[in-house]
C-alpha cells in the first residue's frame, strides 16, 4: 500500500487576474510610444501651418554686398576728423556720429 502525497506549496492561495488595462505597468508601456505619435503629428502640424520661407537665389551676393557696405563704413569711420573722432573713442560703433563728406 502505498500513500500518495502531494504537497501544493500554493494552497489556499488564487490570484485573481483582472483585465490588463487594470495594471498600471502596462500604460506605462504604451505611453512611450503614444508620446513619440503625438510628437508626430504636432510637429507636422507646425510645418503645414508655418512653412519655411523661400530664400533669393542670390543670396550669396546679396550677403557680400552687405559685407561691402560694412566694410566702406568702417573704413569711412577711421577717417573721422580729430575732434570729432577723439571725442568718441570708446562709443560703440553702432552710437558714433555718422561721418559727413564734404
Amino acid at each position: 500500500m502505498s500513500v500518495d502525497v502531494s504537497v501544493n506549496q500554493n494552497a489556499g492561495i488564487e490570484e485573481e487576474s483582472g483585465p490588463w488595462w487594470r495594471y498600471p505597468l502596462v500604460w506605462m508601456l504604451i505611453a512611450g510610444p503614444a508620446c513619440v505619435v503625438v510628437a508626430g503629428f504636432v510637429t507636422l502640424w507646425l510645418v503645414l501651418r508655418a512653412p519655411d520661407p523661400v530664400i533669393s537665389t542670390d543670396y550669396y551676393k546679396e550677403g557680400l554686398k552687405i559685407n561691402e557696405t560694412l566694410e566702406k563704413q568702417a573704413a569711412d569711420r577711421n577717417y573721422v576728423p580729430a575732434l570729432v573722432g577723439r571725442n568718441h573713442v570708446v562709443t560703440p560703433l553702432k552710437d558714433a556720429p555718422a561721418v559727413q563728406k564734404p
